[in-house]
């Protein structure tokens, strides 16, 4: 219930930011729920603390069918997410989070990894338009954990984070899939194949198939990453590409 448009409550907040970089050592930003106060004002509050990393929450539905799924095309959703970055600074620290990612990733694992090619053959979310700017996540304190509001089929998140972890954008880890699901080794060798292969959030991706039952993509000409339960793929990788993770329906070479 802040008045973000009132002078004092701007420049108090703007105190406080800087209060929190220089004198207890933050140096990022998140933003919660980025749709209660316009970018306009966001952009006060980046531009005046200089933080290195600022994230936003815009959380909004996807556009859905009559089937209950999402639509294929996800255009104006992310559409949203790329306008408040532009609006807050596109040259600056500003990212979001990349919902559209997250909410079309959550049914694709279900036996429709086709979702995961857009019609013009890339990443169908945020990471298609502007991985620079988009963070992407499989679950969070609000989607997953004890609040369940739209959480990740729990029987498939590796899945998630090897799309996550090989993929453009900057990835981020889930505190309870980290230290409390018994994923920690899982992720860390997948976090491990990132940084070794220096993949990075503006890396190339190429779509090598999208099926119901499949999905390949080759990052930086380094890297493959499969997703779904097909095993005879072994035509469809390079000479001298080698399995260096796997796991359940995922595995990386």
């Amino acid at each position: 219930d802040i008045d973000h448009l009132n002078p004092r409550v701007q420049k108090e907040l703007v105190e406080w930011l800087n209060w929190l970089r220089t004198d207890v050592g933050f140096d990022g930003w998140r933003f919660d729920f980025a749709k209660g106060y316009s970018a306009d004002v966001a952009k006060i509050y980046v531009d005046r603390s200089e933080p290195s990393f600022a994230v936003a929450e815009i959380w909004t539905s996807l556009a859905y069918g009559g089937d209950g799924k999402p639509n294929l095309n996800q255009d104006p959703h992310r559409q949203e997410l790329v306008n408040w970055v532009n609006k807050v600074g596109g040259s600056g620290p500003a990212t979001t989070f990349d919902f559209t990612t997250k909410g079309i990733l959550n049914v694709a694992v279900e036996g429709e990894l086709w979702r995961l090619r857009g019609t013009d053959g890339k990443a169908p979310g945020m990471i298609g338009w502007w991985p620079a700017k988009a963070v992407t996540f499989v679950d969070n304190h609000d989607t997953g954990s004890t609040q369940h509001m739209w959480p990740f089929p729990s029987d498939r998140v590796m899945q998630g984070y090897a799309y996550i972890l090989t993929h453009p954008g900057t990835p981020c880890i889930f505190y309870d899939h980290f230290f409390d699901w018994g994923l920690k080794e899982e992720i860390d060798r997948l976090v491990s194949i990132r940084t070794r292969q220096g993949i990075h959030s503006e890396s190339k991706l190429h779509i090598m198939e999208a099926d119901a039952d499949l999905y390949l993509a080759e990052i930086d000409d380094k890297v493959i990453v499969k997703l779904g339960p097909r095993y005879d793929v072994g035509h469809l990788i390079p000479e001298g590409f080698k399995v260096v993770a796997h796991g359940n329906d995922y595995a990386v070479w």
